[in-house]
């Protein structure tokens, strides 16, 4: 099941289902899908197993955490090259406060999302990561005043 086109429409409301609620029991499943349990259970596991389903995990609530602060970073770097990518993707991939990081195309070569308790950690962040790197010619931070929309789940049709 490594392909999109050996998808049944089951396997869809089974994904869209676990994308809301990835603790939804398999009887609840089932009801929801309209096959057994055991059924569910089966494609369930078949999807993890092909790597459709990454991994399962629980979001938590930032501001329960005392993490209110979620900034947006562009970042430009000043040599572009396999070796200094690999060192910046390195040090994103070990810093807690990164949620996310993505290569991207356009005017900046990073878009970082990170989380922070108080702007004191961002600086401090900033220092480390990004003025103490030579290979980052420069970066624009924009900080969310509210979140509009936050979701990790993927329209499923």
């Amino acid at each position: 099941m490594n392909n999109i086109n050996k998808l049944d429409s089951f396997d869809f409301k089974i994904l869209n289902a676990v994308q809301v609620n990835n603790r939804v029991t398999s009887a609840e499943l089932a009801r929801e899908v309209g096959l057994s349990s055991s059924a569910c259970q089966r494609r369930l596991n078949s999807l993890r197993k092909a790597c459709i389903i990454e991994r399962d995990v629980s979001v938590l609530n930032r501001n329960k955490l005392n993490r209110k602060i979620t900034i947006i970073v562009q970042i430009l770097s000043d040599i572009e090259g396999a070796e200094h990518d690999k060192e910046f993707k390195k040090s994103m991939l070990s810093a807690p406060e990164v949620m996310q990081c993505y290569y991207v195309t356009g005017d900046y070569d990073y878009v970082v999302i990170a989380t922070f308790n108080e702007m004191g950690d961002y600086e401090e962040f900033t220092k480390k990561y990004f003025l103490k790197d030579p290979n980052i010619k420069r970066f624009n931070s924009m900080v969310v005043m509210n979140k509009v929309k936050e979701n990790l789940s993927i329209p499923i049709n």
